[in-house]
């Protein structure tokens, strides 16, 4: 499988010269077409900086971010908006639809602002609707479904254009436990069945156990890397909650 996501020495500073905080120290890693990788570390480890810069919302003090071969680093600001919709998928904790729309139209959204053309849109909407599970809800409003069909909108709308990564930031926050072992297991079969490569940040060890592999961050940098290889769901789960030990973040969360 090819790379489609390269970062080589990264590095986050904020402040002055009397004040510097580095949220980013020196990261490097790659993730392949078709990985499931999760970011896991305690708060003000760096993982929604990292995933800020990967996104392009933020920009780096150094280093270089390549995606599918192109230096992000390098798109100039009037080209970001357009580098993001036709290249990245983004699934957020609180959902971020927009009321005055159906369901089927949030989803559809992302094709309209692609100019995709009209014909295509409704099949396009249909097909991945039924991928997900939410035909019967696409003429409904986002405040007349659950929370987890909120979220499997999102995860439609974050995917209908196919894009080269897709990135969740903590996607089951907002869920409670049964929605949100629906949206985990909607992620994986997205990931196994569509192809996607998915990148999650979360501090949740029970969603990071639906990864292929987990980074752990500390104070800005990689602290170590798991991967699930042959593991059942629950080792790599119990793997997980020893790594959290050693960071001194465990969770024994057993859903």
């Amino acid at each position: 499988m090819k790379e489609i996501l390269r970062l080589e020495h990264i590095q986050k500073v904020y402040g002055n010269q009397g004040n510097i905080t580095k949220a980013i120290n020196d990261i490097s890693f790659f993730i392949r077409e078709g990985e499931f990788v999760g970011i896991m570390g305690a708060s003000g480890s760096g993982k929604t900086t990292l995933l800020n810069c990967i996104s392009t919302i933020d920009t780096v003090s150094a280093g270089h971010i390549y995606l599918d071969g192109n230096d992000v680093t390098e798109i100039r600001e009037k080209e970001l908006a357009r580098f993001r919709r036709e290249n990245l998928g983004f699934i957020f904790q609180d959902f971020n639809l927009l009321d005055t729309l159906t369901i089927s139209e949030n989803i559809a959204l992302a094709l309209t602002i692609n100019r995709v053309p009209a014909g295509e849109i409704d099949e396009k909407v249909a097909e991945m609707a039924g991928t997900l599970n939410i035909t019967d809800v696409l003429d409904k409003y986002p405040y007349q479904v659950s929370g987890g069909q909120k979220q499997r909108c999102a995860c439609a709308r974050a995917i209908i254009n196919k894009p080269k990564l897709l990135l969740a930031d903590e996607p089951t926050g907002a869920l409670d436990s049964h929605s949100s072992q629906m949206l985990l297991s909607t992620m994986r079969s997205i990931n196994e069945q569509l192809g996607a490569t998915i990148l999650m940040v979360t501090h949740d060890a029970f969603s990071a156990s639906y990864a292929n592999r987990i980074l752990f961050l500390r104070d800005g940098m990689i602290f170590t890397e798991i991967i699930k290889g042959s593991d059942s769901r629950k080792v790599f789960f119990e793997k997980i909650l020893d790594v959290l030990t050693m960071l001194g973040g465990g969770q024994r969360d057993v859903r």
